[in-house]
């Protein structure tokens, strides 16, 4: 990714790193998830830049090169999207086309509903839409499922500081990359459930594995932890949370996130569309997790093909 020019853009008193491609005159942010980075979505930044679009991925605060905040403990969701709307107004980006996936899903569909008139349209891999609220299935999982661990303080921490970053992200780019959701025995830790002789997923290289490394040595995990994973409880007060906006969702069918309680019957029966008219909803039969760089040619033709269908 020779081209790629990387920035620090100074938002909200603190540096956040993008990188960007292509110099069209719609502008494409491409918004990651966990334990990702901009590198996420170096396939599709190359697809859309090479069709006319600026692209621009970014490190969510506290992630890769972005500054943290000084208490990097108490990030949140709102502290998100006050980035995003200081980033645009910074850029001079009066409308955006949003591209997200895991987690950055969530600031993607909360941007949009807070501020629909600098959006243009919307999609996430891997997340769909829900309206703003409690997480609820989190009570219907064990206590061992991996995201009710990591809410719970210190014990993340401990069962990561056992090892160095790039094991980490190693272990859960595995565990992330199954159609089984990660749930540990009550005397066992995430980390634990990863073999250490298991390979990477082949689509995921040694240089790929190299680069996520070197990003988390630096950032570490403790933004990681409170935004997402303890940040869920965060309340956003809207009377009609409706996306308007052209929207679509990219699921894999391997994607153990459909395995959420509730999750592949309100995506499949239509329900989200009670909040979403206009959603276009795409499965991927092979697509795991992590489809944008696990099948790179699949999801860029379904945002070229969605881009252009409404004009964006």
């Amino acid at each position: 990714m020779e081209k790629v020019e990387h920035k620090y853009i100074q938002v909200n008193g603190s540096k956040l790193h993008i990188a960007e491609l292509g110099s069209g005159s719609k502008t494409i942010l491409f918004l990651h998830g966990f334990p990702e980075i901009w590198y996420t979505w170096r396939y599709q930044m190359t697809c859309v830049a090479e069709a006319g679009y600026r692209a621009i991925a970014i490190d969510l605060r506290g992630y890769g090169l972005s500054d943290p905040k000084p208490q990097p403990e108490t990030t949140t969701y709102a502290d998100c999207l006050s980035d995003l709307l200081a980033l645009l107004d910074a850029l001079a980006i009066p409308k955006v086309i949003l591209i997200a996936k895991d987690f950055g899903a969530f600031p993607a569909y909360l941007f949009t509903l807070l501020h629909p008139t600098r959006v243009s349209g919307v999609i996430s891999v891997g997340i769909v839409f829900t309206p703003p609220g409690p997480r609820t299935f989190l009570k219907q999982l064990p206590e061992g499922f991996y995201i009710n661990r990591w809410q719970v303080p210190g014990r993340a921490e401990a069962d990561f500081g056992r090892f160095d970053a790039k094991t980490v992200v190693r272990n859960v780019y595995i565990l992330f990359s199954k159609s089984e959701l990660p749930i540990a025995a009550e005397n066992q830790e995430i980390m634990d459930l990863v073999d250490p002789s298991t390979p990477l997923p082949p689509w995921f290289t040694e240089e790929d594995f190299a680069v996520y490394g070197s990003l988390y040595e630096k950032s570490g995990f403790t933004t990681a932890l409170k935004f997402p994973y303890r940040s869920f409880t965060e309340e956003f007060s809207m009377s009609n949370p409706r996306i308007d906006v052209p929207a679509m969702l990219i699921m894999g069918e391997k994607d153990y996130v459909l395995k959420f309680p509730g999750t592949e019957d309100y995506i499949r029966s239509g329900k989200v569309k009670h909040f979403a008219p206009n959603y276009e909803i795409t499965f991927l039969p092979e697509g795991t997790h992590f489809a944008p760089e696990q099948l790179p040619d699949q999801v860029n033709q379904l945002i070229l093909a969605f881009l252009g269908k409404h004009n964006l």
